[in-house]
């Protein structure tokens, strides 16, 4: 198996929005866009990476992992 195909079958995390980010700064709220959550209680589903990790760690206050 290549190196391609396990990009495209890697893990998939499900992320829920349980805060509104209206009261907190620029970069969270845009953390929130990159994250692609547009409203609250919006779940989202991405690809689990440590980039998206970061983000959720940045934004831990505002939304929740499901598992």
């Amino acid at each position: 198996m290549n190196a391609k195909a396990n990009q495209t079958t890697g893990a998939r995390i499900r992320v829920k929005q349980v805060k509104s980010g209206v009261g907190g700064t620029q970069r969270q709220r845009q953390t929130l866009r990159g994250l692609g959550f547009r409203r609250l209680y919006q779940t989202v589903e991405l690809e689990d990476s440590p980039s998206v990790r970061g983000m959720i760690t940045a934004i831990a206050h505002l939304v929740r992992v499901e598992e």
